[in-house]
């Protein structure tokens, strides 16, 4: 594979050619803040505020969309590149409302961690604020357009990755939001509620309805484990507080699913303690269910099962297995029939 090498802030660095400055940097170690930037979508240079400066260009760079070339040199952090940092910060922190003392996202919140790093404060060009009703109308999802940087995140994440292509940006200058067709409200769009817009947003513009007023994010004890809706095998992290869960929210370093997850994986979780949910195995006992342990469960279970095989013989037991859980479930269960039982009376709900 073709190589260049470059000098980012003193320090040569090689990498593959069609690699961006940004990817360039990162590998050198420097830092560069980012917003709309992402490696799963494309990038469309929107926030500038990774720019850089590049030795012979006319103007600062967008380091997400400009390709390295080889002997380019390249400074990250430059004086001139710091001021327009904080001018573009300066600019989005004038339209965004100052609540971040109540905000939900305080704490995970990459606007609020690039001002501080800056030193950044708002108010500095007296600009208007937006005044957009929070949208709540959707079961799983919050729109808060007053806190939306237009970074474009969200609506490339619906089209690129998902297919969908709900949103988009509608109107046009300090009138710009993302609508969904016609501006309706985002219950009465064709979104599937995947949360593929929260997972990528990188301020409280879109947080997950079951999770808002919980817990704070620093408070939150992330765990991450395996979605039990389906036998794919997605990995999320459930998000505990004070011993409960709360929520769930996608983990980039899932080797099958990444960031993404369907409704039920990311918005399901509320079952977990549900009054409803049975935590206790039932035995009918003179007509009527009554709660047991899982020793005494399991021991009825193994017993009935025994004299049917005595009496019938081992065909006489069939299992049927469920999609819901992992393959490794599965692979024990038809174990348990054909080692144990002596059968291959095995189905599964899912063959066609």
């Amino acid at each position: 594979m073709p190589t260049v090498t470059l000098t980012i802030d003193g320090k040569q660095v090689t990498v593959p050619k069609g690699t961006t400055i940004l990817q360039a940097a990162w590998q050198a170690g420097a830092f560069v803040p980012t917003l709309c930037h992402d490696h799963e979508l494309s990038n469309p240079g929107a926030c500038r505020i990774c720019v850089v400066e590049v030795k012979g260009a006319r103007a600062l760079v967008a380091s997400c969309c400009a390709e390295a070339n080889e002997g380019m040199e390249v400074q990250t952090a430059s004086p001139a590149v710091i001021e327009a940092r904080k001018t573009i910060l300066e600019l989005m922190l004038d339209n965004h409302p100052e609540d971040c003392l109540t905000c939900h996202q305080a704490g995970d919140c990459k606007l609020q961690d690039y001002a501080y790093f800056y030193g950044v404060k708002a108010g500095v060009f007296g600009g208007q604020k937006k005044d957009y009703q929070v949208e709540d109308d959707n079961l799983f999802i919050v729109r808060d357009m007053n806190k939306c940087i237009l970074c474009g995140k969200c609506l490339r994440a619906c089209e690129e990755k998902q297919g969908r292509a709900v949103i988009d940006f509608a109107y046009r200058g300090f009138r710009t939001k993302v609508s969904t067709g016609m501006d309706k409200p985002l219950a009465d769009s064709v979104c599937v509620s995947c949360g593929s817009c929260v997972a990528v947003c990188p301020t409280g513009a879109l947080t997950e309805k079951a999770m808002l007023g919980k817990a704070r994010k620093w408070e939150v004890e992330k765990v991450r484990t395996t979605c039990p809706f389906c036998g794919v095998g997605c990995n999320f992290d459930l998000n505990v507080h004070q011993g409960k869960v709360i929520g769930v929210t996608s983990n980039p370093l899932s080797p099958v699913n990444g960031r993404d997850l369907c409704v039920k994986g990311r918005f399901g979780a509320d079952y977990v303690h549900s009054p409803r949910r049975l935590t206790k195995p039932l035995i009918k006992k003179n007509g009527e269910f009554v709660e047991s342990s899982w020793d005494e469960a399991l021991d009825l279970v193994a017993s009935k099962l025994g004299g049917i095989k005595d009496k019938y013989g081992s065909d006489a037991i069939a299992a049927l297995s469920s999609a819901r859980c992992t393959n490794e479930e599965n692979y024990l269960m038809q174990k348990l029939m054909r080692a144990g039982i002596g059968t291959n009376n095995i189905d599964h709900c899912a063959r066609t």
